[in-house]
């Protein structure tokens, strides 16, 4: 077992933030010579790291706070009535999880996505060798979670397998099933997934007050925050 003390790590230097205008945002790095392995990994997603790509990271801001990270206690969860509806409406979906690759289908529902949702993003314009370096891995606990409907091919839901919970990394859905509510019923399934795996909580990030498109994380209750590093639970 790698002792967390004997882990090294490295700042970048101060750049645009990605979520908040007139922000920089620095991020630090596990160092990628660093073994990162899934006991590693579930350990630092408790102090508040996430996986981008081959990279574990976590916000390193010198007069910035805004970046929480968020995760749910899936055994307290309940889901509310909209939820319950997100659930019965997509009863009809066949979810598979397959080690990531890439393949046109997979980039096709990334193209879209990105071009639909985020073409005000850093992630646009979108490109196969940023669908590859960001999504594709090797590492053996990371899945892609396939959300079909008979043969179409409706989300993928990057999700890493860990012994504390499972980390929700990034989902990209069909812009044009919104009625769906392809997103959230993601989330759903995952909490669903973490419970009948026996697992703690689902790891979804971070999560920024002022800014709307991570405004829906506060909407699955109970849910805990990484304030003044303890888990606080907002019900």
């Amino acid at each position: 077992m790698t002792e967390l003390a004997h882990l090294k790590f490295y700042a970048t230097q101060p750049h645009p933030c990605s979520y908040l205008d007139d922000e920089q945002a620095t991020t630090l790095f596990l160092d990628p010579s660093q073994p990162m392995d899934a006991d590693v990994y579930a350990r630092l997603s408790t102090l508040g790291f996430r996986r981008s790509g081959d990279h574990l990271y976590r916000p390193h801001c010198q007069n910035c706070q805004a970046c929480i990270p968020a995760r749910i206690p899936v055994e307290l969860f309940t889901p509310n009535r909209q939820q319950r509806k997100i659930l019965k409406r997509n009863a009809d979906i066949q979810v598979t999880p397959v080690k990531p690759h890439f393949s046109e289908d997979y980039y096709d529902l990334y193209l879209r996505y990105i071009e639909a949702r985020h073409a005000d993003g850093d992630m646009y314009p979108p490109s196969r060798e940023q669908f590859n370096t960001f999504l594709v891995t090797t590492l053996p606990f990371a899945r892609f979670l396939e959300f079909r409907l008979g043969e179409q091919l409706l989300a993928i839901a990057v999700t890493d397998f860990l012994p504390n919970g499972l980390s929700a990394v990034y989902t990209f859905f069909d812009p044009q099933q919104e009625q769906r509510s392809l997103g959230r019923y993601a989330i759903l399934w995952q909490i669903g997934e973490a419970v009948r795996l026996n697992l703690d909580a689902l790891y979804l990030g971070y999560w920024i007050k002022n800014c709307r498109k991570m405004s829906y994380k506060t909407e699955y209750r109970p849910i805990e925050l990484l304030i003044n590093q303890r888990w606080t639970a907002i019900s």
